[in-house]
């Protein structure tokens, strides 16, 4: 005889796969419904009809009623959410939070914001982005990422994300891969357009970048800045006050002295700057020996300039670009390798300075 009670328990506690709420607290469990010969007929209501997770759900669902005694086999189908349940929903997950307004923004939010940036293009920020993202998600940690750098965008790219975010009333839930959330505007672009906006549309893609998707805050958000110091930087230094932001460069003294920039456009808008990562550090040959390709000294100079420690250094290794290109970070691609280790410790050096308690800043710019 099975326990139905237990049973609709037991599917109640399964999550959805988005949304990362039980069936029950989204009211998503309509059916559960038991034969004499112990088969279950489960209904579950989804958000919208097309959900790109449903297979997922199905299994997780099964599993769950396979684990109550005397249940022989399970049938799982779906129905959708009425437009008044899914208004109700998303009421629910904004936590009372007008649409207008920036949950993790907010004073009291849990998340830390890091704005990755740099003062010129090609010295890895996005790479950096990824890795250590997953790298801080391996470490335990909730993670969501943030592409802001919306002429350049490659996260999606870099950590093979194969679908574009769900909309429920106007909420996008960001699609999650390596236990890494993810927004970008290469979402909504073809691929044989550019964006070309100017300043007003791309504050306004920012905005809602941060007002209309479910983050569900996370510990951690990582923002791919923009090269530069342009109007993305401004924008975000606006929605974004409470952010630090890590100035990734190469060892090229050249690339310290533009990197620097990005360290005194922190600085201008009164952010923290939490630290320096120095990309391409050395090739380490087959010999064992390290090869500085880049030269020398440029993360701790531009350390020693900004008056912040130089939190890692990051290996030049061939792996890297091939597993970016592939969809598979180096970190979980090959996390025992010397590229890998160096971005778990540097997510554990992140993780361990906290930010400096301060009220909210105000924005100066001259």
């Amino acid at each position: 005889m099975i326990d139905v009670a237990a049973l609709r328990a037991a599917i109640g506690q399964v999550e959805d796969p988005e949304i990362h709420r039980t069936l029950e607290e989204l009211n998503m469990l309509r059916e559960v419904d038991v034969a004499e010969n112990g088969a279950v007929h489960v209904l579950v209501a989804l958000t919208i009809p097309g959900c790109p997770l449903k297979d997922k759900l199905t299994q997780d669902v099964t599993a769950a009623a396979m684990s109550v005694e005397g249940v022989s086999a399970v049938e799982v189908s779906f129905t959708s959410m009425t437009e008044e349940e899914r208004n109700e929903l998303t009421k629910g997950l904004r936590g009372g939070v007008e649409p207008a307004e920036i949950p993790i923004a907010r004073a009291g939010a849990k998340t830390r914001v890091i704005a990755v940036s740099s003062g010129k293009g090609g010295v890895g920020k996005s790479s950096v982005t990824t890795n250590l993202a997953v790298a801080l998600a391996a470490g335990g940690k909730t993670v969501g990422v943030m592409d802001a750098d919306v002429w350049g965008f490659s996260i999606p790219r870099m950590l093979g994300v194969d679908r574009p975010p769900t909309v429920v009333d106007e909420v996008l839930f960001p699609p999650e891969i390596h236990s890494v959330k993810v927004m970008s505007m290469d979402f909504f672009v073809p691929d044989d357009q550019a964006v070309i906006w100017r300043g007003p549309m791309l504050h306004k893609a920012m905005e809602q970048f941060l007002s209309d998707v479910h983050w569900d805050d996370p510990d951690y958000l990582l923002v791919d800045m923009p090269p530069g110091t342009g109007d993305i930087s401004i924008s975000l230094s606006q929605f974004l006050p409470m952010a630090q932001a890590l100035i990734v460069t190469t060892p090229q003294i050249t690339a310290q002295r533009v990197a620097k920039r990005a360290g005194l456009m922190a600085t201008k808008v009164n952010q923290e700057i939490l630290g320096v990562v120095e990309n391409m550090s050395w090739f380490t040959g087959d010999d064992g020996k390290r090869y500085p390709i880049f030269g020398e000294g440029g993360g701790q100079a531009l350390a020693d300039e900004l008056e912040v420690p130089l939190l890692g250094q990051i290996p030049l290794v061939p792996s890297v670009r091939v597993a970016a290109d592939g969809g598979v970070p180096i970190a979980v691609a090959e996390p025992e390798s010397e590229a890998a280790t160096a971005f778990a410790a540097l997510a554990e050096a992140i993780d361990q300075r906290k930010p400096r308690l301060r009220s909210h800043p105000q924005l100066v710019i001259n």
